[in-house]
């Protein structure tokens, strides 16, 4: 978990978590399609530095959305979830109650969405629970469960009543040239 600077009107910065293995993971991603793709695109000859094109504009975007976009931050005031290819923002009052099984979600406004930032661990689960087993120390939990356990608790702090619709906005600016990029590859590989 980290802190993002202290928004206006706030009495506490608001709390982001982020997976570090999917931001890892999208950097090492994108400097292989980079490598791969400025090969093919320098050194290529006829069509294939066109098919490297549209195959980085194709990938790239889905690289982004699946590693490196999602996030949630709890503030003061909502919730708000940036999974790959939607943003959605949840009042407090509207979160019904998040929770942890073999993926994180919350429950608001009757649906169920998502936390692709904040993944399940079964194996960080298990070794938590032999070390809290160890230990008899019972605040042993996996980073996921931890985070859970926050969230819920910031729920409760700030519910007070009705709770507005939650938004959801959809991520055009990675949809669009991803399949921009995948009709350029299909017309490419088509013609070629």
């Amino acid at each position: 978990m980290t802190s993002s600077p202290k928004a206006p009107g706030q009495d506490y910065a608001e709390r982001c978590y982020r997976s570090s293995a999917g931001i890892g993971g999208g950097v090492l991603l994108l400097g292989l399609a980079a490598w791969l793709g400025g090969d093919a695109i320098v050194g290529g000859e006829g069509g294939t530095p066109w098919l490297a094109l549209a195959g980085l504009l194709f990938a790239v975007p889905l690289i982004i959305a699946f590693t490196l976009r999602p996030a949630v931050w709890a503030g003061e005031e909502r919730l708000l979830v940036r999974n790959p290819f939607r943003t959605i923002t949840l009042s407090w009052d509207s979160v019904e109650a998040v929770r942890a099984g073999y993926s994180s979600e919350v429950l608001a406004g009757g649906a169920k969405y998502q936390l692709w930032a904040i993944p399940v661990s079964l194996r960080q689960r298990k070794r938590a629970a032999r070390a809290s087993a160890r230990g008899g120390d019972e605040s042993s939990r996996a980073p996921s469960d931890q985070a859970v356990q926050e969230l819920n608790e910031l729920a409760e702090q700030h519910t007070a009543g009705e709770g507005s619709a939650p938004t959801v906005r959809w991520a055009y600016e990675l949809i669009v040239p991803a399949l921009v990029g995948l009709v350029l590859f299909v017309v490419l590989a088509v013609v070629a």
